[in-house]
């Protein structure tokens, strides 16, 4: 059983996605210094006011922005393998526990689910003005990839790595984005209205 050091914090790290993190508080720079020294990968798990999730994504640290006088440190981490935690273990600052694979089940995501994803993140890219990266549509983990590179709320993307069906992701995914897409033509409407009253008015 595989003991890794652990990082509750209030986001979710999918896998695939990039993130940066201020390292503050002296057990977690202990923490990543150790990553770091080891080359080895720590586990971020979401934390709210419900608690700390026990299936998280294991966290490499990418690279290393800035390193202030008193410790701190600015990083960018990227998302791996999922996992979940089995025991809480002690005798670190920080929490560690012993933890296993989370794995899909087997069912891969089909071909017109994995369009419609690819469809939905191309349109919302359109819309946004994006230079956004689309992944290949046979990628393994497409439904990641693709939401890797939208702001989702962390609940929507808690529910997406705790799902262990890839289908199952890329329909959720894909519902996601179009509601990402219709918000923002909601906010583009409402800006055109409110644009046409101030002249009206002026």
């Amino acid at each position: 059983m595989e003991e890794i050091g652990l990082f509750p914090l209030g986001l979710v790290l999918l896998p695939t996605e990039r993130i940066p993190l201020h390292i503050f508080e002296p057990r977690y720079r202990e923490l990543v210094a150790e990553c770091l020294e080891e080359e080895r990968e720590f586990g971020l798990l979401y934390a709210d006011e419900n608690g700390v999730r026990e299936i998280g994504t294991r966290a490499r640290v990418d690279e290393v922005l800035e390193r202030f006088d008193d410790g701190r440190l600015n990083i960018v981490v990227e998302g791996g393998s999922r996992f979940r935690v089995t025991a809480m273990t002690r005798g670190r600052s920080f929490m560690t526990a012993h933890v296993e694979d989370v794995d899909d089940d087997g069912e891969e995501g089909e071909p017109e689910v994995a369009a419609r994803a690819a469809g939905s993140f191309r349109a919302l890219a359109t819309l946004a003005g994006a230079d956004a990266e689309l992944p290949d549509d046979d990628a393994p983990l497409l439904s990641f990839e693709l939401a890797a590179q939208v702001e989702l709320p962390a609940d929507a993307k808690q529910a997406l790595l705790e799902s262990r069906s890839e289908r199952e992701r890329l329909e959720r995914v894909a519902d996601l984005l179009d509601g990402v897409r219709q918000a923002l033509v909601v906010a583009h409407e409402l800006g055109e209205h409110a644009k046409r009253n101030g002249s009206r008015l002026s």
